[in-house]
C-alpha cells in the first residue's frame, strides 16, 4: 500500500508539470516563451516614447550607452547569428549604414539568444562596419519588447522611439525609413 501511495505522490504532480509545460508551448505556439525568427515582416505600430535607456557591451570590450546618441538617428537591430534572415539582410545593413552614416545615422546591432564566438564570426564574416553588442542576458530585448528576430527599432534624434520594423528589410524599405525621419529631423516634414 505504500508503494502506491508513493507512486501516486510522484505521478500527480509529474502530470501536472507536462500538462503545464504542453499548455505553455500550446500558448507560444511552440516556441519557448514565444521568441524565435519572426514570420511575419514590416512595419509594427509603436507608441511614441522615450527609448529604453541600455548599456550595451560592445564586441569591442567598451560600452555603449543610450546618452551617446543623442543626437543621431539610430536604428537599433536585434539579430542573431544562427537566424537566417539575420544573415540573408547582414549585407543589405552595412551597406545602407556605409551610405548614411555619414549623415547623423547610427546603426547599432544588439545580438541576442546567441553565443559569443557565433556573434563575432557573424561580425567578422559580414564585415559589418557599425558597433555591435552581445545582450546576452536579454534585458536589452525585453526592455524594447523584442518578440523574435529580426527586429529593428527606429529612434528619432530627440531620444524618442517612434518606428518598429519586424522581420528583414529591403534595401529600399530601409532608406525609405531613413529618407524620411532625416526629412523629419531637418523640418522638411
Amino acid at each position: 500500500m505504500d508503494r502506491r501511495i508513493l507512486a501516486i505522490v510522484i505521478f500527480l504532480p509529474t502530470v501536472g508539470l507536462i500538462g503545464l509545460l504542453a499548455w505553455a508551448m500550446f500558448q507560444a505556439k511552440g516556441t519557448p516563451g514565444g521568441f524565435g525568427i519572426n514570420n511575419e515582416f514590416g512595419p509594427v505600430a509603436v507608441v511614441e516614447r522615450p527609448a529604453p535607456s541600455m548599456t550595451l557591451p560592445l564586441l569591442s570590450g567598451d560600452n555603449l550607452f543610450m546618452t551617446d546618441l543623442t543626437g543621431k538617428i539610430v536604428m537599433l537591430d536585434f539579430w542573431s547569428s544562427w537566424c537566417a534572415p539575420c544573415i540573408a539582410e547582414a549585407g543589405t545593413l552595412a551597406d545602407v549604414y556605409s551610405d548614411y552614416s555619414g549623415r547623423g545615422v547610427e546603426f547599432v546591432g544588439i545580438a541576442i539568444w546567441d553565443e559569443s564566438e557565433a556573434v563575432l564570426d557573424h561580425v567578422a564574416r559580414f564585415a559589418v562596419p557599425y558597433p555591435n553588442g552581445h545582450d546576452d542576458m536579454g534585458r536589452i530585448a525585453i526592455d524594447y519588447g523584442v518578440r523574435g528576430m529580426p527586429e529593428k527599432f527606429f529612434i528619432d534624434r530627440d531620444g524618442t522611439l517612434i518606428e518598429k520594423h519586424v522581420g528583414p528589410a529591403s534595401e529600399e524599405a530601409l532608406r525609405s525609413i531613413l529618407d524620411r525621419l532625416l526629412k523629419d529631423a531637418n523640418g522638411d516634414g
